[in-house]
């Protein structure tokens, strides 16, 4: 987090405590408006602060377990001491108000389908900066929030799904790209081509394709349609570029699976792991440079664009 945003968390915190402090009541007894503006400007800057240090999802269960104690508590032993007529305190009554609402929407984000947008160009030209995504959460099977273990098995990853993972280099950060190589497979990439288990994969060239990279420089490729399982996607290449950069390979774990050569790579998929790699072939960080996606790291499969605020008709297209 940089310092500016940390002094914003700080200043929101403190201005949730002075409405609270300095709220008041109504002429009826009941809280002022200006107190619940209090709570949900703590809310949002415990999250910003605490966001730092755990994932959004962990944040969230703290929050869920906070307020749904303060509810249950209330609900077992305070309200029965309640003399009728009594305005329940503030800090009882807006935590217990909020638990509701945040339990549902951190169900949903845990076991249901979770938004996400995609940063970078390296699932183009499937895939752009500024599409909002949805990802099933279930696909991969139902998980155990924060540990991510599987405790009711529902499918698996497939070849050619696009999956949402978090980066094995920081855990706090969430990407996303093709699978393309599964538990036991072995991926190659040489001169471009793709070749899992032995067997180059189809592709069919379907001309020239450029974008704007960040609005400001114009990147030129060439456009294929490549088939992997039951899938057909798009990719990018640019044919003068290297098949990887050698100084961007890291030392990650098991790397010993995996072989280098000046005209391109073969890796071999450990049990429990994946290999995934970006659309955008010259454009994209991904398995080639910092190693295998293990099992427990899975999101879960994107299935739907549901916003662009600056493209409004890939609102609605699916993902393949």
């Amino acid at each position: 987090m940089g310092a500016n945003l940390f002094w914003v968390w700080m200043v929101l915190l403190a201005v949730g405590v002075m409405l609270i402090a300095f709220g008041g009541k109504r002429d009826d007894g009941t809280h002022a408006s200006s107190i619940e503006w209090g709570y949900l400007a703590i809310l949002g800057g415990a999250f910003g602060l605490l966001s730092d240090h755990m994932s959004f999802t962990a944040v969230m269960l703290l929050v869920v377990v906070v307020t749904g104690g303060v509810w249950l508590f209330d609900k077992l032993v305070l309200a029965k001491r309640r003399q009728p007529g009594v305005v329940v305190p503030h800090y009882i009554d807006f935590p217990r108000g909020f638990f509701p609402v945040i339990a549902v929407v951190f169900l949903l984000r845990a076991f249901v389908v979770e938004p996400f947008q995609i940063p970078s160009s390296s699932m183009r030209p499937g895939l752009v900066v500024g599409d909002f995504i949805l990802v099933n959460k279930f696909g991969y099977g139902l998980r155990v929030p924060v540990l991510n273990k599987v405790f009711v098995p529902v499918g698996t990853v497939e070849h050619g799904d696009v999956v949402v993972f978090t980066y094995p280099e920081n855990e706090k950060v969430s990407f996303i790209k093709r699978a393309i190589g599964l538990p036991g497979d072995t991926v190659e990439y040489r001169n471009k081509q793709l070749s899992v288990n032995g067997k180059p994969l189809p592709r069919l060239s379907v001309g020239e394709h450029s974008y704007l990279e960040q609005g400001l420089m114009l990147v030129q490729n060439q456009r294929y349609t490549e088939t992997l399982g039951k899938v057909s996607y798009d990719t990018l290449v640019i044919p003068e570029a290297p098949v990887y950069n050698p100084a961007g390979v890291r030392s990650f774990a098991l790397r010993e699976n995996c072989e280098y050569r000046d005209d391109g790579f073969s890796c071999k998929v450990p049990q429990g792991h994946y290999f995934m790699m970006g659309d955008n072939r010259d454009n994209s960080e991904d398995s080639r440079y910092w190693g295998f996606v293990e099992d427990r790291l899975l999101v879960g499969k994107a299935f739907l664009i549901w916003l662009n605020l600056g493209d409004f008709s890939r609102i609605g297209k699916s993902i393949h």
